[in-house]
């Protein structure tokens, strides 16, 4: 196989002599497209240029393994020239030529990307680069330029990944003609018409002026608060002192979940998220993780875990999904024995929570009770005991009574089919608006709570629950 690829580089006169020479010795050129900015550098050669292969691919990733196979067929039997706009390596198909063909020189041309860079004057060190039809895959970064805006589908794209990452009310440079007008983000899409001669570049902005912030940045500040002259709380930190604060914004979360609300879930999200990113933070600090490590190996366990998507594991609806994710996580934690799993549940879960996990990981063994209404005969004789024990006045057996009868009662509504931390939620609050009612209706005829007796209370308890079921 003999394939020369070479890059025209973005206007005529970028091709270099050796690019010009292989292409006076080649027995077959072929160029990506007539639409190529440089195509002209091809004047005087016969070409055969490969528009058609746009049309019959169904998207860009089969269209680069499409023109590929074409230029590779060819170079099995005569010497092919593939030419490309730009330069070799910033071309999809060329990366895949280069891939499969051992015989394969390359004469690199000027980058459309650097050459774009230039006329935007762009001045941050580090740019990240793609074409329009690869926008969607942008990762987040400091300084971008996005060229072949040859459409208006691929103005699109760009404007809704850099509204993304950057925000689309920030400042852009719009190329065209080899000339860069400042506009905002959200006007990429109203400047046809569109060709390939047409760029996107982002400069890097100072970081207190972003308008859209990704979680490096998030670790970034947070280093900052803990460095010399930092804030003097966030110095003061540390992976003890702060615990309770995930939980409580862990539950903060929950209810704003509870009353599907975006604005705070948006808010307490972030605030979940700050606390683990401080936690990995702190440890990096001391040499242990760092906040890298913790994300590498989430998204690690979520591949293993997930066997059925990215491995051999089947599953066909969502109770064979979570037998998977189980079956795998016990391998990951190297469970051998049930004991293990049942160990393996957290203490710092709220004791319902704890429970109805410990119960249910048992369950898997064997060990539970046939339904809901064997638990509860179960419960019944517990809360004998515990009176036995009331009237023991036995302080110990109380309180071990008392855990039981509780411990019963969450295997009760577990077998039930009940979420037992849901469900107790759900009890305190109407609890509270029953007694809030009770309170009214009490103050209203001219008494105090204190003043009454239990019958009397009962009575406006009872009042309360009737206005309940009329509403």
């Amino acid at each position: 196989m003999s394939i020369t690829l070479i890059g025209l580089g973005t206007e005529k006169g970028d091709m270099s002599m050796d690019a010009k020479n292989a292409l006076d010795v080649a027995e077959k050129i072929m160029a990506r497209s007539e639409k190529m900015c440089a195509f002209s550098a091809l004047d005087g050669y016969e070409v055969e240029t490969l528009d058609s292969i746009f049309e019959s691919s169904r998207n860009f990733d089969t269209l680069n393994k499409n023109l590929a196979q074409k230029v590779i067929s060819e170079g099995r039997n005569r010497k092919t020239v593939y030419c490309v706009d730009g330069c070799v390596s910033d071309d999809e198909a060329c990366k895949v030529i280069l891939s499969k063909g051992k015989d394969v020189t390359v004469y690199e041309g000027v980058s459309k990307a650097q050459k774009f860079r230039t006329i935007a004057g762009m001045r941050s060190s580090v740019v990240t680069s793609c074409p329009a039809c690869d926008a969607e895959n942008l990762r987040p970064c400091t300084a971008c330029v996005i060229y072949d805006i040859d459409d208006a589908h691929a103005a699109e794209l760009t404007k809704e990944r850099l509204s993304e990452l950057f925000g689309e009310e920030e400042t852009c440079s719009f190329i065209k003609g080899g000339k860069a007008v400042k506009m905002k983000i959200y006007e990429i899409d109203r400047q046809a018409p569109y060709g390939l001669d047409c760029a996107v570049a982002v400069d890097e902005v100072d970081f207190f002026k972003k308008q859209r912030y990704d979680y490096e940045d998030l670790v970034h500040i947070i280093k900052l608060l803990r460095a010399p002259g930092g804030c003097p709380w966030d110095r003061a930190q540390t992976n003890e002192s702060i615990k309770s604060n995930m939980i409580e914004e862990a539950y903060e979360l929950v209810d704003a979940i509870e009353r599907d609300d975006d604005d705070a879930m948006i808010e307490e999200a972030g605030d979940v998220l700050l606390q683990a990113a401080f936690h990995a933070v702190m440890k990096e600090e001391a040499g242990s993780f760092s906040n890298g490590d913790m994300i590498s190996e989430l998204v690690k366990k979520l591949i293993f875990r997930h066997s059925h998507i990215f491995g051999t594991d089947k599953a066909g609806d969502a109770d064979e999904a979570l037998g998977v994710w189980d079956k795998n996580k016990a391998e990951e934690k190297s469970f051998e024995t049930f004991s293990d799993s049942v160990k393996g549940v957290s203490r710092s879960f709220p004791a319902a929570m704890r429970a109805q996990k410990i119960q249910k990981r048992a369950a898997k063994s064997g060990m539970d009770f046939l339904s809901s209404v064997s638990a509860a005969e179960r419960m019944t004789d517990e809360v004998n005991e515990m009176v036995q024990a009331q009237i023991d006045e036995d302080k110990d057996k109380i309180d071990e009574e008392a855990g039981d009868v509780l411990f019963s009662a969450v295997n009760t509504c577990r077998l039930a089919g009940v979420d037992c931390e849901e469900v107790l939620a759900a009890a305190c609050d109407k609890f509270t608006a029953r007694f809030e009612r009770c309170e009214k209706l009490v103050l209203s005829e001219g008494k105090k709570m204190t003043d009454l007796n239990e019958l009397e209370l009962d009575w406006y308890w009872l009042r309360a629950k009737d206005d309940d079921k009329k509403d």
